[in-house]
C-alpha cells in the first residue's frame, strides 16, 4: 500500500514540477512532455463522448491548445484529475455547440434541420443537456452567472468575483446553492 501511495505522490510531484517549469519559462516542450503522459486518457474520454476517432483526435489537439493558456492562469493541484475535468467539459461544450447548430428557430419552435438529422450524441445525452439548460434558466441570476462562469467557463472563485462584482463569500455561496438547486431541478425533470 505504501509503495502505491508514494508512486501516485511522485507522479503528482513530477507533474507539479513540469507545470511550474512551463509557467516559469513558457517552454512548450515541458508542457508537451506532461501532456504526452495523459494523452491516451484524453483520447479515451473524447472517444467516449464523440464516438468518432477523427473528431476525438482533433479534440486532443484542441485541448492541448487550451492548456497553453489555462495552465498559466489556473492553480492545479492534481493535473490528471484537472485534465480529466477539462477534457470532459471540452467535449460537453463541443456537443452542446453541435446540437445548437443543428437546430433552426421557427416562431419560437425548434425544428431539426433535415441536413443534420443524425447527431453524434445519443438521445440520453441530448435530453440531459436540454434538461440542464432549462434548469440553468430557473436559477436566480446570481447563481446562474456564478455557476456558468465557475463550471462551464472554468473560472476560479476570484475570477468569478472580478467578472460579476460579487463578494468572494457570496460567489462561493451562489455556486454552492446554484449547484444544489441545479441538481434538484435536474433530478426532478429527469424523473418526469
Amino acid at each position: 500500500m505504501r509503495f502505491i501511495k508514494n508512486t501516485a505522490g511522485n507522479a503528482q510531484q513530477d507533474d507539479a514540477k513540469m507545470i511550474a517549469e512551463y509557467r516559469n519559462t513558457g517552454d512548450l516542450d515541458a508542457l508537451g512532455t506532461l501532456y504526452n503522459k495523459y494523452m491516451h486518457l484524453v483520447f479515451g474520454v473524447c472517444l467516449n463522448y464523440f464516438k468518432d476517432e477523427e473528431q476525438s483526435k482533433d479534440a486532443v489537439m484542441q485541448i492541448f491548445e487550451e492548456l497553453v493558456t489555462k495552465l498559466k492562469i489556473h492553480e492545479v493541484q492534481n493535473f490528471k484529475s484537472w485534465l480529466h475535468v477539462l477534457t470532459r467539459n471540452h467535449c460537453l461544450m463541443a456537443l452542446r455547440k453541435s446540437a445548437k447548430q443543428n437546430n433552426v428557430s421557427l416562431d419560437d419552435t425548434f425544428v431539426e434541420n433535415s441536413e443534420f438529422v443524425h447527431l453524434d450524441i445519443d438521445n440520453t445525452k441530448e435530453t440531459q443537456l436540454t434538461i440542464m439548460e432549462k434548469c440553468m434558466e430557473t436559477l436566480p441570476e446570481e447563481q446562474r452567472k456564478s455557476v456558468d462562469l465557475f463550471y462551464l467557463q472554468e473560472k476560479c472563485y476570484k475570477e468569478v468575483a472580478d467578472i460579476t462584482g460579487y463578494d468572494m463569500l457570496k460567489v462561493k455561496s451562489y455556486i454552492q446553492n446554484g449547484k444544489r438547486n441545479l441538481k434538484i431541478c435536474i433530478e426532478k425533470n429527469s424523473s418526469e
